[in-house]
């Protein structure tokens, strides 16, 4: 048997090395794909390393070889006294050539294949909900864990924020360069802003699944609250979404969702950076050609400053800016916990005592951990001895019950709660509707765009259940304030107050 032979470039220290690297890299590469195929062992923390740090070694390694080679013939060359300066010569007869081809050909196919197959798979990989939620741990947990609880869990993440196209790929990737450096060096901003200005455009991406032309019949929804009393009164009110008309063949006439009416285009100008003062509205109707340009009285622009504004158009998430990443509110999470049973209703007192625990701050989640478990236990064995003696059982189930609401909702670490982000939905806690239907944006006409709650919903039944005040769909009722009787609460905003609970 002829000993096998390879061109004498290669015996040197750096082939051997970068040769060493890159077998070392490929059967790691192998073994942990092996693993994550028989197995499902590692999670997202296995795929980082297989097909994304050991793949850079791999391509190190093979890099290092024939540098290796060059700089060994070039030295040899120098131990000359003659130096020939002439093409390099590919002599087939010779065994070594013919090996080292045969080496390099082969490994050549082997590697591209791999690089393919390796290619696939990290782009698959980077794109993955697990990728984008679990490699940077702590920055991304609230809004994978938000995501998680959403209506659009098992929605990937890349299909709202990058869609289809390479453009916004590339976007997105040279994007993510600048965060995976923020996040290495520790100087990324707590919370993580919105990227309003960046986001793309919602027709592109939202409108995939939810396109305008859709119709939204009208929805009914039912909400317990608690009121903050010994007995924890149940208050119960149902409305009518006006989604859309009552009637399919009406289209997009009427409703909430008549703003992305396709004959309809409607613009604001934004005076901050969230989007939450908007001095100027101009509505459109593309049919028609009837333009109405609104300006609050209150908040007037010049010429001048209009000018150097973005005229924004509005569309899907100038409301729902927030579908897959909302923290809810301790008034909202609360209610919705005593609901479900994950604290007792029978607890005398546990709604005022959860909220006022849960206006406080926190720099971390163990000590809020720590906070709610102590606070319970000292005031219910403080003033409901015999309650805390005889169904401690109750008190436990409440500090679980709020603990683990507390997960899903805020995160001390990275500064996020509900407070972090402003949620267009609705006007309970936040400006949302009323930044627009607030009775002051009017045109010189005397148009107004008017804050009648109707106009979205209408109120069915609200109340006590012994004495619930029922409507029906056709006739709705008045809202009745469970804690303001006499009405006061009109003259004012609803997010106004119920911000300040907190």
């Amino acid at each position: 048997m002829r000993k096998f032979k390879l061109p004498s470039s290669s015996y040197n220290w750096l082939s051997a090395v970068g040769a060493t690297i890159a077998m070392i890299s490929l059967s790691m590469i192998v073994f942990l794909f092996v693993i994550s195929l028989f197995y499902e062992e590692g999670g997202s923390y296995l795929g980082l390393f297989m097909f994304i740090v050991l793949p850079v070694f791999l391509v190190i390694g093979l890099i290092l070889i024939p540098i290796g080679m060059i700089r060994k013939s070039r030295m040899d060359k120098k131990r000359k006294t003659k130096v020939i300066r002439e093409w390099p010569k590919f002599d087939f007869n010779d065994r070594r050539t013919r090996n080292a081809t045969l080496i390099f050909g082969v490994g050549t196919i082997f590697f591209l294949f791999l690089s393919a197959v390796g290619s696939y798979e990290a782009f698959h990989y980077s794109e993955s909900v697990e990728f984008c939620g679990t490699i940077c741990h702590k920055v991304m947990k609230p809004e994978y864990v938000a995501f998680q609880n959403s209506s659009h869990a098992r929605v990937a993440c890349v299909e709202c924020h990058v869609g289809s196209g390479a453009d916004w790929y590339m976007r997105s990737k040279l994007s993510g360069l600048y965060q995976v450096y923020a996040v290495t060096m520790g100087i990324y901003p707590k919370p993580i802003p919105t990227p309003i200005r960046n986001l793309r455009p919602a027709r592109e991406t939202c409108e995939e699944c939810h396109w305008p032309e859709k119709f939204y019949a009208r929805q009914l929804v039912m909400n317990k609250h608690y009121l903050p009393d010994e007995e924890n009164t149940e208050w119960d009110i149902s409305l009518q979404m006006k989604t859309g008309p009552a009637y399919s063949a009406l289209g997009l006439q009427e409703g909430i969702h008549w703003h992305i009416n396709p004959d309809v285009k409607v613009e604001y100008v934004a005076t901050d950076s969230v989007q939450q003062n908007l001095p100027w509205v101009r509505y459109t109707n593309n049919k028609t050609g009837e333009v109405y340009v609104f300006k609050d009285e209150g908040n007037k622009l010049s010429e001048e400053e209009l000018a150097g504004l973005e005229i924004r158009e509005m569309d899907c998430m100038d409301c729902h800016n927030r579908p897959s990443h909302d923290y809810q509110t301790p008034f909202k999470f609360v209610n919705d916990a005593i609901t479900a049973g994950m604290i007792p209703k029978e607890l005398p007192e546990i709604k005022l005592l959860a909220m006022g625990i849960l206006a406080e701050e926190f720099t971390t989640t163990d000590s809020a951990m720590q906070f709610i478990d102590s606070e319970i236990k000292d005031y219910y064995s403080a003033n409901y001895e015999d309650l805390y003696n005889e169904n401690y059982e109750l008190v436990e189930q409440a500090i679980a019950g709020i603990q683990e609401e507390f997960k899903l909702n805020i995160f001390p670490e990275m500064k996020v709660s509900w407070k972090a982000y402003y949620n267009n939905i609705g006007h309970l806690e936040f400006n949302g509707c009323f930044r627009c239907h607030n009775d002051k944006h009017s045109t010189n006409e005397g148009r107004v765009i008017s804050m009648d709650c109707n106009l979205c919903h209408s109120i069915i039944a609200q109340g006590v259940p012994d004495t619930l005040q029922i409507g029906s769909i056709y006739d709705e009722l008045e809202f009745v304030h469970p804690n303001d009787p006499d009405g006061g609460w009109k003259d004012g905003l609803c997010f106004e107050c119920h911000w300040d609970l907190y």
